[in-house]
């Protein structure tokens, strides 16, 4: 409401001042305007300017009649134009489209009143018009200019995107400068937002990548936008705009990608002309905005930029101003007496000389304003103008030459290097990658700066090391997706691939390989680093040492090989002494037996003349087993073929006992670690584990185009598995492998499977070789061969100095969050712990009781017997076992037995007891019966 209340009042005093310097003047006169809104700020401010100008060299007010009309409707055209006649106007101006021209020019024509349009060119709308035409097009014509830069350029093959109608009838006009056989044009027409990007979608992929936009206002910002989203914006790109506003919009987000820009522009922003328009303007908008005038309104921010077409407008006024006062000087102003009133209604009025003089007036004007020198030439078309050629350049868009209609060569770029215009205005490269650990990652949000210090990695420090070498300006733009470049079945690409061929980018900065289908797309410098398709598995628990892990260093099958040739030895030495005579030898007469091997058999006598054996089952059995023990024992072998045999056993057990050594050590004191696969053959063998690959890269190229039986198993078996064992990146694949509990593998590149291996929570590893051998590359766009020798170099000076090696171990081990796996494996094995060896006490004891329990089953045994023989004795077993126990710890002598011994054996009793002063123990024998 305020803002009506305000307008009302703006509009009142400008009324009364209008009426007072009509009154207070000597001469009047009537001018009309036409515009598609209420007021033009142009118009309106040039006609007060004139009116209210101090120096007034000729005393003249304008009475200015201002019409709103439908422009799109020649009829309500029609009927502003008569109104504006019936007010006796000398001359008219104002806007126009394409649809009312035509009316325009009928009714100027038809009533001699002069219209100054300021919206076209005669000539670039197509019209037919001659030297007596009234209308006059304060609009210069912006064919040519388009024309000398097509062919500056050396452009055969360009689209033509249009917004309105008039724009596609300045098509026509440029179209028929260029012979269809040599040049090949395609127009379209600006849509909806996504018609749009669809159009130019199309465009950016079928190569067309030469535009010529005629928009103007939002439709310009439209098509930027759009620009933008497709990434449209690197060197390949080159648009030509024909919007006269184009240096008021921002282009902030085009200044990295090298993108080419041509505009025009018609006013010259330094002209003091154009600066008191534009104060003027400012000082308005600030009035509007709450009063808020400041000294310098200019430089006040959010305020709407001064159009071109206002700037036009009120050269309108200065045209209407000049041609009076050229007519009032010449005395042949029409005065309103003599002029009749132009009524539509009635066809017959008074002609006078003075209506054509206002035509030819007008042509003769030559004069500086807003808009440059203002002209015209016999047709009533804008002359002599010039044309401010904008380029983009890194702090904007910027002047870079000139266009002149009325100089022999019209076009004119400043740049020292005209192909520097058309190829390089832009030395900022767009670099594309993919969030890769360690390749590319973010920092920490307390870490990041603008611009590239959001990033890190070794991609990062890759680049800032080629830097060094090659110095040049450089972006990121990392993709949300981890799409490396797959070609489908169509040859179309996605991916890091599809933003270098689309112009989206000029380099490849990633884990990207080298193969030989995206080396017939793009250019790849000489590889980086060196890498293969590796296996990743979860790591298995560690196996710590069993109870009885000292028998693991020989297996079952040989520990039972062990205890038959033990027992086959023992029996073939039996037998060997048995048949051999030199194992027997005689017994002396009355003696003891040389060996007694029990205790009753100290009260036994043999007869003498007999003969023994050493070897018996018992003493085969003890002889062996003394020297797999590494013991030896009492007897040894007499005869040679017992000692062939045994001389064979000890080598035998040599050899063993050696090699059991030998490994003990290593299962006693290290962890070990049993891994379910250890190659390729192993995961096909494995029903129970599957095994996947991440979707889209070179990794899935191998598989799907590997002619060996293995690999071709191994994709028919990924492609067919429910679920698909394929992912759509590497870290889904490492995550299922951490989450399947050893039952799923993933096959990615080795130097991704190291890294991740270092990484918390440790519980991956890498088994096996690598399935392959391939590189990682820097891929680089065709146009930029010059670029991609200077990496090159760059990159074999670094590996020469060493800088990628260190580079690959600051990233993947040096921030490692895992313990090194050899480090552990010593910390293990420094010492035994009681689980590695408690089997062996387990056994010691276990002998022990066994021990035990057979002297007392002995015991019993034979007391028993001796019982049983003679009824005499009354002693209990109880006290014979105590009687035992005391004189084995005491040494003296229980209840005594002897009566027992001598019923049983009393000579022998009688013998042993005579002869126990003169004979040592060692002299009773026991005598054995021969065979």
């Amino acid at each position: 409401m305020e803002g009506k209340i305000l307008q009302s009042i703006v509009i009142a005093c400008l009324i009364i001042l209008l009426w007072t310097s009509y009154s207070a003047s000597s001469s009047t006169i009537m001018v009309g305007g036409v515009f598609d809104r209420y007021r033009d700020f142009g118009f309106e401010r040039g006609i007060i300017s004139h009116n209210t100008q101090k120096n007034k060299s000729s005393a003249f007010q304008f009475m200015a009649y201002v019409l709103p009309a439908l422009l799109e409707d020649p009829f309500n055209v029609t009927r502003r134009l008569c109104k504006l006649y019936d007010q006796n106007t000398i001359i008219t101006g104002g806007h126009s489209k394409l649809v009312c021209l035509p009316t325009l020019q009928s009714y100027a024509n038809n009533f001699l009143i002069p219209y100054v349009t300021v919206s076209q060119s005669k000539s670039d709308m197509g019209l037919t018009f001659s030297s007596s035409d009234y209308l006059v097009s304060m609009m210069p014509s912006l064919v040519p200019p388009v024309e000398d830069c097509v062919r500056y350029f050396g452009w055969d093959k360009f689209v033509y995107i249009y917004s309105s109608a008039e724009g596609l009838q300045r098509y026509n006009t440029l179209s028929a400068r260029f012979p269809p056989d040599k040049y090949d044009i395609l127009v379209r027409r600006v849509g909806s937002e996504i018609e749009t990007r669809n159009l130019l979608k199309r465009f950016r992929d079928s190569g067309h990548h030469r535009i010529i936009f005629d928009t103007t206002g939002n439709d310009t910002q439209l098509v930027l936008k759009q620009v933008d989203a497709l990434g449209m914006i690197t060197k390949s790109f080159h648009y030509i705009f024909l919007d006269l506003d184009l240096a008021d919009v921002s282009v902030d987000e085009f200044l990295f990608g090298g993108m080419n820009i041509t505009g025009f522009q018609l006013v010259n922003k330094t002209d003091p002309y154009y600066q008191n328009i534009e104060n003027m303007w400012y000082k308005r908008q600030a009035y509007l905005r709450q009063g808020n005038v400041t000294s310098n309104p200019s430089s006040a921010l959010g305020y709407p930029p001064l159009k071109t077409l206002t700037a036009l407008t009120y050269d309108v006024t200065r045209v209407f101003w000049e041609t009076i006062v050229l007519l009032k000087t010449t005395g042949r102003l029409p005065s309103l007496t003599a002029r009749q009133r132009r009524l539509c209604s009635s066809t017959g009025f008074l002609k006078i000389p003075q209506d054509r003089e206002v035509l030819e007036y007008i042509k003769k004007l030559s004069f500086k304003s807003a808009t440059g020198n203002v002209e015209f030439d016999e047709n009533g078309e804008r002359s002599n103008y010039t044309l401010r050629v904008l380029g983009l350049k890194p702090s904007g868009l910027k002047e870079v030459g000139t266009w002149q209609s009325n100089n022999k060569t019209r076009l004119t770029i400043n740049e020292e290097d005209p192909k520097l215009f058309l190829q390089d205005i832009n030395k900022t490269f767009i670099i594309t990658s993919v969030f890769e650990s360690p390749f590319m990652m973010l920092k920490d949000e307390k870490d990041q700066t603008p611009g590239n210090g959001r990033y890190e990695g070794y991609c990062v420090d890759l680049l800032h090391a080629i830097n060094e070498h090659h110095p040049f300006k450089f972006i990121f733009r990392v993709r949300n997706d981890s799409a490396y470049g797959n070609a489908d079945e169509n040859g179309t690409w996605d991916g890091m691939v599809s933003d270098i061929m689309t112009k989206k980018a000029d380099i490849a900065v990633a884990p990207l390989t080298i193969n030989s289908e995206r080396q017939r797309v793009i250019d790849f410098t000489k590889p980086y680093m060196s890498l293969g398709i590796s296996i990743m598995i979860k790591k298995p628990q560690h196996t710590h040492p069993s109870v009885f892990s000292f028998m693991h260093p020989l297996s079952y099958e040989i520990w039972l090989s062990i205890i038959f040739a033990y027992l086959g030895v023992s029996v073939v030495m039996f037998l060997i002494s048995r048949f051999s005579p030199d194992e027997w030898y005689p017994v002396e007469k009355g003696s003891l037996k040389s060996a007694p091997s029990t205790e009753g058999d100290l009260d036994r006598v043999e007869p003498g003349d007999k003969k023994e054996n050493n070897f018996g089952i018992q003493n085969s059995m003890w002889f062996s087993l003394g020297a797999l023990m590494q013991q030896g024992c009492e007897v040894s072998p007499r005869c040679l073929s017992g000692r062939i045999v045994g001389a064979v056993w000890w080598l035998f057990t040599l050899i063993i006992i050696s090699s059991y050594t030998a490994n003990l050590a290593a299962f006693l004191t290290v962890q070990r670690m049993s891994t379910p696969v250890n190659s390729a053959d192993d995961l096909v063998k494995r029903k129970d584990i599957s095994y996947g690959i991440q979707g889209g890269g070179s990794t899935e190229n191998f598989f799907s185009s590997s002619n060996i039986p293995l690999y071709m198993t191994m994709w028919k078996s990924m492609t067919s598995a429910q679920p698909s064992p394929i992912t759509n990146s590497s870290v889904q694949g490492i995550d299922r492998v951490r989450n399947a509990n050893g039952k799923y593998a993933f096959l990615l590149e080795s130097t991704m499977n190291e890294y991740q291996n270092q990484q918390k929570p440790c519980d991956t590893m890498k088994v096996g070789s690598n399935l392959d051998s391939k590189s990682y590359g820097i891929g680089v766009a065709r146009d930029l061969t010059m670029l991609r020798d200077e990496l090159t170099l760059a990159i074999l000076q670094l590996g020469e100095d060493g800088v990628l090696d260190n580079l690959k171990k600051k990233w993947w081990y040096d921030k490692g969050k895992c313990e090194p796996e050899s480090e552990s494996i010593d910390m293990q094995a420094s010492a035994l712990s009681l689980s590695s060896v408690a089997g062996i006490f387990y056994i010691l004891m276990a002998g022990m009781g066994t021990a035990i329990g057979v002297a007392l089953i002995e015991f019993y045994w034979r007391n028993h017997r001796n019982r049983s023989q003679s009824n005499k004795e009354k002693t209990s077993l109880s006290l014979a076992l105590k009687a035992k126990i005391r004189m084995s710890v005491t040494g003296e002598k229980g209840i005594p037995t002897y009566p027992i011994m001598r019923e049983v054996n009393a000579m022998a009793c009688e013998k042993a007891l005579l002869s126990k002063d003169r004979e040592s123990p060692s002299a009773i024998r026991r005598g054995q019966t021969s065979v």
